[in-house]
């Protein structure tokens, strides 16, 4: 951490900031933009899917519960594991006051193609606080991006009555935009430390992901001894 960056007058400081402010306007006027573009995409209607849930059996319509609107992240999941992927369960660590979705007609909820009872084991060894499906028993996953052994994503449904539409997916690092993590890393000076970044000479840089925390740190901070 010897690397800083140029020490400079406030003035010079106020300046260069409102440079850049220029830039971050431009991008929160282009994300208004893609958000009103999202808005108007049309959507595709879905089979009537079964999950399994805490209680049992649930229809993907009834996952909504009382909103018509749903945010599902799929977490990745590998039989026999003890623990699960870890950028998985740090991001959905991070949603632990949801109820203010509802003001906006929405829920959050997770599915994986774990089996139930392990999958709401370890929900509670990492103390998630989401509500878990699975999609072990139905092609659920696999039709929205999320196969068995394969990659997360997060997909959006509306419904109308008793008939559930897709509206949105996104997988990789579109899932960044749900994440504060990042969000509050990128404000910092040395940013995320990872080698892909484009940082100044001298910067301190490291492997991806080798600064995440680790499925097993979550749930020491978090589980039922955390």
């Amino acid at each position: 951490m010897s690397a800083l960056p140029p020490v400079v007058d406030a003035a010079t400081w106020e300046k260069e900031l409102a440079e850049l402010r220029v830039r971050e306007k431009a991008a929160t006027r282009e994300l208004d933009a893609i958000a009103a573009q999202r808005r108007r995409l049309p959507m595709v209607e879905m089979p009537d899917y079964v999950l399994e849930g805490a209680d049992g059996p649930v229809r993907l319509v009834d996952v909504f519960g009382d909103a018509p609107q749903l945010i599902v992240y799929n977490h990745m999941w590998h039989d026999g594991e003890e623990w699960q992927c870890g950028g998985c369960t740090g991001f959905t660590s991070q949603f632990t006051r949801l109820e203010g979705l509802a003001k906006f007609d929405a829920r959050f909820v997770v599915v994986t193609q774990g089996p139930i009872e392990e999958a709401l084991a370890y929900r509670r060894r990492v103390g998630n606080t989401m509500e878990w499906y699975s999609t072990a028993n139905s092609s659920f996953g696999s039709d929205v991006g999320a196969p068995p052994g394969g990659g997360f994503a997060v997909n959006v449904f509306l419904r109308d009555g008793d008939t559930v539409y897709r509206t949105w997916h996104t997988n990789g690092r579109g899932t960044e935009q749900l994440s504060y993590l990042f969000g509050l890393v990128d404000l910092l000076p040395y940013g995320r430390q990872e080698v892909w970044q484009d940082s100044p000479e001298g910067w301190p840089q490291g492997p991806t992901y080798s600064r995440w925390a680790g499925s097993e740190e979550i749930a020491a901070a978090y589980g039922p001894t955390g």
